[in-house]
């Protein structure tokens, strides 16, 4: 618009943050640094999550479900996440509206399950799937690059001892084509998905990575389990069941990175359960969080935060 009527453009969006918008008798300039509440956005289910939103600078973030990511979505939005600040702003929104909350999800965090337990006392928390299944997958990953690591100082052993007897190195080469080393580094993106989901190449380099590596086939399987059960369980009965023969099967296979998941679990199962109830995740935070980040982009950074703020609340809330 600048090029167009021969303004400069930053001349321009200072002549719209000052003159054109309303962004100076905005009602919550005065604050919007550090926090914005719009109480009139409250809703039966809300999530709750963290977005980077300038310089490392972490905000909470409070969505309302049912606008679907859409204007009357944001419902709060609190510079960093320590429990007792963001709980000061929530509890501006008046008691009777906030004891009507039914239900909030959120990450496996403390900070945000306090959060969430003070701000709305008489809300079912859940916590998301999605959390806990990529925690399985990290500790699937952590296998894979433990042998990675051990396959490339193999190798390296290999060509000091080749360079030592003045022979040339040449690398063991699987069937596929490819080394060890190579294998190990190939097979990180089959590990998060189901087999089902494989394509031939991958079938092929699965069968050499299990095949070597038993291990990490039962890691694998426990994670694709994991997923199962949160994918195939329509009651809370039955998950809770589920869940519990899959906690079995992990002491049992005494894998040290999925007892951590394990335990994770076991503190959390109470939030974790909940979701076989309305079988709501945290993803509608997610997808926020990746509208506010798209809107950064558009800014090419966040220099003013009160007026993104303000952009924020004007498409959003």
């Amino acid at each position: 618009m600048g090029q167009l009527y021969g303004l400069d453009g930053r001349r321009l969006q200072e002549q719209y943050i000052r003159y054109l918008s309303d962004f100076m008798d905005w009602d919550q300039r005065s604050h919007a640094g550090h926090w914005v509440l719009f109480e009139q956005n409250i809703g039966e289910y809300l999530s709750l999550d963290e977005v980077c939103l300038s310089r490392g600078e972490l905000y909470t973030v409070l969505t309302n479900k049912d606008a679907k990511g859409k204007k009357g979505a944001l419902l709060a939005m609190v510079k960093g996440t320590i429990s007792d600040q963001v709980i000061a702003i929530l509890e501006r929104i008046p008691y009777r509206l906030r004891k009507e909350v039914k239900e909030v999800t959120l990450d496996l965090a403390p900070t945000m399950e306090r959060i969430a337990r003070r701000a709305f006392p008489k809300a079912r928390l859940v916590s998301d799937r999605f959390h806990v299944q990529q925690l399985a997958a990290d500790a699937v990953q952590q296998i894979r690059i433990q042998y990675r690591w051990e396959a490339i100082d193999q190798e390296n052993s290999e060509m000091e001892l080749a360079k030592q007897l003045n022979h040339p190195h040449v690398p063991d080469i699987l069937e596929n084509g490819d080394s060890l080393k190579q294998l190990l580094a190939r097979s990180r993106h089959l590990l998060f998905k189901d087999e089902t989901n494989w394509t031939a190449s991958q079938q092929h380099r699965s069968e050499l990575l299990f095949a070597r590596y038993p291990l990490l086939e039962k890691a694998y399987r426990l994670s694709r389990k994991l997923s199962h059960i949160f994918s195939n369980t329509k009651e809370k009965g039955i998950g809770f069941t589920r869940l519990a023969k899959w906690y079995d099967e992990v002491e049992k296979s005494a894998i040290k990175a999925f007892s951590t998941v394990a335990r994770t679990i076991q503190n959390h199962y109470h939030t974790i359960l909940n979701y076989f109830d309305n079988r709501h995740t945290n993803a509608s935070a997610e997808s926020f969080n990746a509208k506010i980040k798209a809107l950064r982009t558009q800014f090419r950074g966040v220099r003013n935060v009160e007026f993104f703020m303000y952009r924020l609340a004007k498409i959003y809330a």
